[in-house]
């Protein structure tokens, strides 16, 4: 049975599942029924963060338009552009043998394509989460479910994996930006064009 977490708690990974090498980073929503007359299209992204809180390269940043970190730690499943049906959105696959060794944390975050010009955040979003599951038994281990009521956001830092010694932690974060992908890159240190 997973772990549900809340908001700002973390919990050991690999410490309590010592053979836990791969990963499946589901992320989910629901979009609520209004009429903009635009469809939602979010994505899920992963930084790859040093020690300075920033990304080491623009290279770092894996997401729709970059699908696959260099070292192959990270690597992002497709782009789902409707977000219909149920279950995962979005899967980001992340392989802790390959992390490269400068990097100390993975934040993964959602955010809304085209959000100013659709007029769309946050607050019209539900059922937002993101779990962790063990690739190799295919078990979830953590949940976390967004509850908190976003309202002018157009980008969430939904979780984050960190190293602590030797081991691998997460973090349920919930975390909202206004200025979608573009704000969070300048948090992270990613040069956007």
């Amino acid at each position: 049975m997973p772990i549900n977490l809340q908001k700002g708690q973390k919990v050991d990974l690999t410490k309590g599942n010592p053979g836990l090498k791969k990963l499946m980073v589901g992320l989910g929503w629901d979009t609520n029924k209004y009429d903009g007359g635009a469809d939602f299209d979010l994505d899920a992204a992963a930084f790859l963060i040093t020690d300075s809180g920033k990304v080491g390269a623009d290279t770092d940043f894996v997401f729709y338009g970059n699908l696959k970190h260099a070292s192959e730690a990270v690597v992002h499943m497709g782009d789902n552009l409707t977000g219909e049906g149920d279950g995962d959105d979005e899967q980001i696959l992340v392989d802790l043998t390959k992390v490269p060794s400068n990097i100390t944390k993975v934040a993964f975050t959602v955010t809304i394509y085209d959000a100013d010009v659709r007029r769309q955040n946050f607050g019209q979003v539900s059922n937002a989460y993101i779990r962790i599951v063990d690739e190799s038994t295919n078990t979830e281990i953590i949940r976390y479910d967004l509850g908190e009521d976003f309202s002018i956001e157009t980008a969430v830092v939904v979780g984050e994996l960190y190293k602590h010694g030797t081991e691998w932690k997460f973090n349920a974060i919930g975390s909202g930006f206004q200025g979608g992908l573009a704000a969070l890159c300048k948090n992270y240190g990613v040069n956007v064009a």
